[in-house]
Protein backbone atom coordinates (compact mmCIF):
# COMPACT_ATOMS: atom_id res chain seq x y z
CA UNK A 1 0.00 0.00 0.00
CA UNK A 2 1.01 3.65 -0.70
CA UNK A 3 0.39 6.43 1.11
CA UNK A 4 0.55 10.11 -0.89
CA UNK A 5 0.69 12.95 0.47
CA UNK A 6 -2.00 14.10 -1.55
CA UNK A 7 -5.04 11.65 -0.44
CA UNK A 8 -5.22 13.99 2.40
CA UNK A 9 -6.21 17.35 0.27
CA UNK A 10 -9.46 17.64 -1.78
CA UNK A 11 -7.80 19.22 -4.61
CA UNK A 12 -5.69 15.65 -5.34
CA UNK A 13 -4.21 15.40 -8.59
CA UNK A 14 -3.11 19.18 -8.97
CA UNK A 15 0.01 19.43 -10.61
CA UNK A 16 0.10 23.50 -10.18
CA UNK A 17 3.06 24.05 -7.98
CA UNK A 18 1.88 27.27 -5.93
CA UNK A 19 -0.85 24.59 -4.68
CA UNK A 20 1.86 22.08 -3.06
CA UNK A 21 2.18 24.18 -0.05
CA UNK A 22 -1.40 23.73 0.37
CA UNK A 23 -1.17 20.11 -0.06
CA UNK A 24 2.06 19.31 2.12
CA UNK A 25 0.76 21.35 5.22
CA UNK A 26 -2.45 19.02 5.41
CA UNK A 27 -0.25 16.18 4.99
CA UNK A 28 2.55 17.06 8.04
CA UNK A 29 0.01 17.43 10.45
CA UNK A 30 -2.07 14.01 9.21
CA UNK A 31 -2.14 10.50 12.01
CA UNK A 32 -3.08 7.86 10.07
CA UNK A 33 0.93 7.73 8.32
CA UNK A 34 2.31 5.75 10.80
CA UNK A 35 6.11 6.78 10.57
CA UNK A 36 8.50 4.03 9.37
CA UNK A 37 11.24 3.03 12.17
CA UNK A 38 14.57 2.65 11.99
CA UNK A 39 13.89 -1.03 13.58
CA UNK A 40 11.69 -2.00 10.63
CA UNK A 41 12.78 -3.64 7.22
CA UNK A 42 11.24 -2.27 4.31
CA UNK A 43 11.34 -5.08 1.64
CA UNK A 44 10.42 -4.92 -2.12
CA UNK A 45 9.80 -6.78 -4.96
CA UNK A 46 12.23 -6.36 -7.74
CA UNK A 47 10.32 -7.16 -11.70
CA UNK A 48 10.94 -10.33 -12.93
CA UNK A 49 14.43 -10.39 -14.29
CA UNK A 50 14.72 -9.44 -18.42
CA UNK A 51 16.15 -12.90 -19.06
CA UNK A 52 13.01 -14.59 -17.75
CA UNK A 53 11.22 -12.52 -20.67
CA UNK A 54 13.93 -13.29 -22.69
CA UNK A 55 13.73 -17.02 -22.42
CA UNK A 56 9.85 -16.56 -23.12
CA UNK A 57 8.79 -18.75 -26.64
CA UNK A 58 7.28 -16.18 -28.62
CA UNK A 59 6.15 -16.02 -32.32
CA UNK A 60 5.31 -13.42 -34.18
CA UNK A 61 4.71 -12.12 -37.83
CA UNK A 62 3.49 -9.30 -39.80
CA UNK A 63 1.72 -8.22 -42.44
CA UNK A 64 0.36 -5.73 -44.44
CA UNK A 65 -3.03 -6.71 -46.03
CA UNK A 66 -5.62 -4.77 -48.75
CA UNK A 67 -9.27 -6.27 -48.29
CA UNK A 68 -12.36 -6.15 -50.76
CA UNK A 69 -15.70 -7.76 -51.05
CA UNK A 70 -15.87 -7.03 -54.53
CA UNK A 71 -12.41 -6.71 -56.19
CA UNK A 72 -10.73 -9.58 -56.61
CA UNK A 73 -6.64 -10.46 -55.62
CA UNK A 74 -5.42 -10.54 -59.26
CA UNK A 75 -7.37 -7.27 -60.09
CA UNK A 76 -5.65 -5.85 -57.23
CA UNK A 77 -2.22 -7.33 -58.12
CA UNK A 78 -2.37 -5.85 -61.65
CA UNK A 79 -3.06 -2.30 -60.38
CA UNK A 80 -0.19 -2.41 -57.81
CA UNK A 81 2.42 -4.33 -59.98
CA UNK A 82 3.19 -6.22 -57.21
CA UNK A 83 3.34 -9.90 -56.74
CA UNK A 84 1.54 -10.75 -53.20
CA UNK A 85 3.32 -13.24 -50.47
CA UNK A 86 0.01 -14.15 -49.77
CA UNK A 87 -3.63 -14.67 -50.83
CA UNK A 88 -6.78 -15.67 -50.04
CA UNK A 89 -11.03 -15.75 -50.61
CA UNK A 90 -13.12 -16.80 -48.12
CA UNK A 91 -17.39 -17.05 -48.92
CA UNK A 92 -19.48 -19.31 -47.95
CA UNK A 93 -21.52 -21.85 -50.70
CA UNK A 94 -24.36 -21.26 -47.81
CA UNK A 95 -27.12 -19.04 -49.17
CA UNK A 96 -29.70 -19.57 -46.57
CA UNK A 97 -30.14 -18.20 -44.44
CA UNK A 98 -28.61 -15.61 -45.79
CA UNK A 99 -25.54 -15.35 -48.29
CA UNK A 100 -21.59 -14.57 -46.39
CA UNK A 101 -19.94 -12.45 -48.66
CA UNK A 102 -16.73 -13.31 -50.00
CA UNK A 103 -13.83 -11.38 -49.17
CA UNK A 104 -10.58 -11.16 -51.22
CA UNK A 105 -7.16 -10.98 -49.14
CA UNK A 106 -4.35 -9.65 -50.96
CA UNK A 107 -1.06 -9.69 -48.58
CA UNK A 108 2.75 -9.28 -47.91
CA UNK A 109 4.20 -10.92 -45.34
CA UNK A 110 7.31 -10.69 -42.96
CA UNK A 111 7.58 -14.41 -40.69
CA UNK A 112 11.37 -14.02 -40.52
CA UNK A 113 12.68 -14.92 -37.07
CA UNK A 114 14.55 -13.34 -34.76
CA UNK A 115 13.83 -9.80 -35.56
CA UNK A 116 11.66 -7.47 -33.63
CA UNK A 117 8.01 -6.52 -34.90
CA UNK A 118 9.10 -3.25 -36.02
CA UNK A 119 11.92 -4.67 -38.33
CA UNK A 120 9.76 -7.48 -39.48
CA UNK A 121 7.46 -3.83 -40.27
CA UNK A 122 10.17 -2.36 -41.90
CA UNK A 123 11.20 -5.16 -44.31
CA UNK A 124 7.05 -4.85 -45.32
CA UNK A 125 7.83 -1.11 -46.04
CA UNK A 126 10.75 -1.45 -47.88
CA UNK A 127 8.56 -3.34 -50.27
CA UNK A 128 5.58 -1.67 -50.45
CA UNK A 129 6.97 2.05 -49.58
CA UNK A 130 7.74 2.55 -53.45
CA UNK A 131 4.47 2.16 -54.53
CA UNK A 132 2.64 4.27 -52.14
CA UNK A 133 0.73 6.62 -54.78
CA UNK A 134 -0.76 3.40 -56.41
CA UNK A 135 -1.84 1.73 -53.12
CA UNK A 136 -3.23 4.48 -52.05
CA UNK A 137 -5.56 4.99 -55.11
CA UNK A 138 -6.43 1.05 -54.14
CA UNK A 139 -7.32 1.56 -51.10
CA UNK A 140 -9.37 4.56 -51.57
CA UNK A 141 -10.97 2.29 -54.15
CA UNK A 142 -11.43 -0.64 -51.70
CA UNK A 143 -12.76 2.42 -48.85
CA UNK A 144 -15.98 2.81 -50.99
CA UNK A 145 -17.28 -0.30 -51.71
CA UNK A 146 -16.66 -1.81 -47.61
CA UNK A 147 -13.14 -2.99 -48.25
CA UNK A 148 -9.70 -1.42 -47.26
CA UNK A 149 -5.87 -1.92 -46.05
CA UNK A 150 -4.60 -2.80 -42.80
CA UNK A 151 -0.96 -3.44 -41.18
CA UNK A 152 -1.12 -6.23 -38.73
CA UNK A 153 0.96 -7.39 -35.99
CA UNK A 154 0.37 -10.91 -35.07
CA UNK A 155 1.89 -12.35 -31.37
CA UNK A 156 2.10 -16.09 -29.54
CA UNK A 157 3.42 -15.44 -26.25
CA UNK A 158 4.58 -18.83 -24.69
CA UNK A 159 4.47 -21.01 -27.60
CA UNK A 160 5.53 -24.14 -26.62
CA UNK A 161 6.26 -25.50 -30.17
CA UNK A 162 8.64 -23.32 -30.97
CA UNK A 163 12.26 -24.21 -29.77
CA UNK A 164 13.34 -21.84 -26.37
CA UNK A 165 16.36 -20.24 -26.97
CA UNK A 166 19.37 -19.93 -25.32
CA UNK A 167 20.08 -16.58 -23.24
CA UNK A 168 23.17 -16.42 -24.66
CA UNK A 169 22.14 -15.37 -28.37
CA UNK A 170 18.76 -14.55 -28.05
CA UNK A 171 17.91 -11.13 -29.10
CA UNK A 172 14.82 -8.93 -27.06
CA UNK A 173 11.56 -9.85 -29.51
CA UNK A 174 9.62 -7.86 -26.89
CA UNK A 175 10.02 -4.34 -27.22
CA UNK A 176 8.54 -2.58 -30.98
CA UNK A 177 7.62 0.55 -31.60
CA UNK A 178 6.38 2.28 -35.04
CA UNK A 179 8.77 5.28 -36.27
CA UNK A 180 7.75 8.51 -38.50
CA UNK A 181 7.87 6.29 -41.40
CA UNK A 182 5.42 3.80 -40.81
CA UNK A 183 3.13 6.19 -39.51
CA UNK A 184 3.65 8.42 -42.85
CA UNK A 185 2.71 5.57 -44.93
CA UNK A 186 -0.18 4.24 -42.57
CA UNK A 187 -1.71 7.84 -43.17
CA UNK A 188 -0.90 8.40 -47.00
CA UNK A 189 -2.69 4.57 -47.92
CA UNK A 190 -5.48 5.33 -44.88
CA UNK A 191 -4.29 1.65 -43.59
CA UNK A 192 -5.53 0.68 -39.84
CA UNK A 193 -3.15 -0.86 -37.55
CA UNK A 194 -4.15 -4.17 -35.67
CA UNK A 195 -2.59 -6.03 -33.42
CA UNK A 196 -3.31 -9.48 -31.66
CA UNK A 197 -1.76 -10.89 -29.15
CA UNK A 198 -2.02 -14.66 -28.02
CA UNK A 199 -1.18 -16.59 -24.85
CA UNK A 200 -0.48 -20.11 -25.09
CA UNK A 201 -0.09 -20.85 -21.82
CA UNK A 202 -1.45 -24.65 -20.90
CA UNK A 203 -4.17 -24.15 -18.12
CA UNK A 204 -3.43 -26.29 -15.28
CA UNK A 205 -5.92 -28.19 -15.09
CA UNK A 206 -5.94 -29.60 -18.78
CA UNK A 207 -2.27 -30.88 -17.65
Amino acid sequence: MVNRASDGYRGEGKADTRDAHVIANPARMRRDLRPIRPSEIITAVPPPPLATLHGMPLRQYAYFALFSQHISTDAMTSQLGITPDEVTVRGSRITEPAVVPVDHSWMVVCRDPGLRVDEQITRILDRLQPHTDRISDLTRDLASTGGGAVLNVVRYFNDTDRARPGAADAPNLFGWHLDRRVLDFLSATGAELGVDEYDLTEDEEAR
